[in-house]
């Protein structure tokens, strides 16, 4: 009897609805092929035709860290990927370029390591977009710090209150892949099943926590640009590790943007200060404009409350109604095509019955 240790990648039986013995998690993705596991072994898989026939959109197929139910060629070390499972969490941004399209960067992660480095490339407002996106996707924020080694301990802690100011409640974690500092902290969130995401933008450091956690060098890592003290982009593709405690890492390339695909549920949580203080506003549809007794107003000439978190807010909020009017706007078009489709092929079918 084949022992299953399918456990070792996060299994729970409370939340997966098939037998775990048909059952696999997606380990790597690149372009149409796909690495999954289920504990004994690792497969090269393929979708089935029925699969990619009812796939409806990008948001349908296999993502890093995602379970699937396959069909498995034991002897060939393939297999075929029927139907993906219940995500429990999914970061999601808007696909790069123009198409109108949803990219999913990993599934069914408990944290989500936003890492940022503390030299030149540390971006505040960077932080906040990916804050915002993580607490709508389902998992926990935990904001990483790279390169302390590289500062003094003034510096670390000017960083770190900046950071606060935009990552309300969020943990913040400096480290030092050099000195180990810090990475005790991040082992609290790295437990045994459970399953973090290293993400942000390329050069940030996230190859080089991949290879300290894993004590060995698994990711290639290249030198740093000595203008904008920023690494060079490495890795390729999203890959999920499994680390020597039996914790799970996702690894993916650097954005260097983030354009959001949603996030009108979490920007109560990520913009909470604000949110709390329009509460206070005399009108309730205060605009935060001109109106009397606006308590935002308030906050922005004494201080309490910065400008540029203000604006980055606002301009968030736009983005977000931006793009849920292009998501309307697709799904529309989508919806008319579909039918054209069947009239034509009605049309079609019934003028051969008239011939006949």
């Amino acid at each position: 009897m084949v022992l299953n240790y399918i456990e070792e990648f996060g299994w729970d039986d409370s939340i997966q609805t098939i037998d775990k013995e048909n059952a696999a998690r997606v380990i790597t993705v690149q372009k149409n092929n796909y690495r999954i596991a289920d504990g004994n072994k690792e497969y090269l898989a393929h979708l089935s035709g029925r699969f990619l026939n009812q796939a409806m959109s990008s948001l349908d197929f296999p993502a890093v860290g995602d379970w699937v139910e396959v069909q498995k060629l034991v002897d060939e070390d393939k297999a075929v990927i029927k139907q993906v499972l219940p995500r429990k969490s999914q970061f999601v941004r808007q696909a790069a370029g123009m198409k109108t399209e949803a990219q999913i960067v990993a599934a069914n992660m408990d944290t989500v390591f936003i890492v940022n480095s503390l030299n030149h490339d540390l971006n505040v407002r960077r932080i906040e977009r990916y804050v915002l996106a993580t607490y709508e996707s389902g998992a926990v924020p935990v904001v990483v710090l790279t390169k302390k080694d590289e500062c003094s301990s003034e510096e670390v802690a000017a960083a770190v209150s900046q950071v606060e100011e935009v990552a309300i409640g969020v943990t913040i974690v400096p480290v030092s892949n050099v000195t180990g500092d810090g990475f005790e902290a991040l082992m609290a969130y790295l437990q045994p099943g459970k399953t973090a995401a290293l993400l942000g933008s390329s050069g940030v450091g996230k190859s080089t926590l991949v290879n300290t956690l894993l004590d060995k060098e698994v990711q290639e890592i290249k030198g740093i640009r000595e203008d904008d003290s920023r690494g060079r982009h490495t890795t390729t593709h999203r890959e999920m590790f499994v680390l020597p405690n039996g914790a799970l890492l996702i690894d993916t390339p650097g954005m260097r943007e983030l354009q959001l695909w949603e996030g009108e549920t979490a920007i109560g949580a990520a913009f909470e200060d604000i949110e709390a203080l329009a509460e206070e506003c005399h009108f309730k549809d205060c605009r935060h404009s001109a109106e009397p007794g606006c308590r935002v107003n308030e906050a922005l000439e004494d201080g309490e409350l910065s400008e540029g978190r203000f604006r980055s807010y606002l301009k968030l909020q736009r983005e977000l109604a931006y793009e849920k009017r292009r998501q309307d706007q697709k799904a529309q078009l989508e919806e008319k095509n579909k039918w054209k489709k069947v009239s034509k092929g009605l049309k079609s079918k019934y003028k051969h019955r008239n011939v006949r």
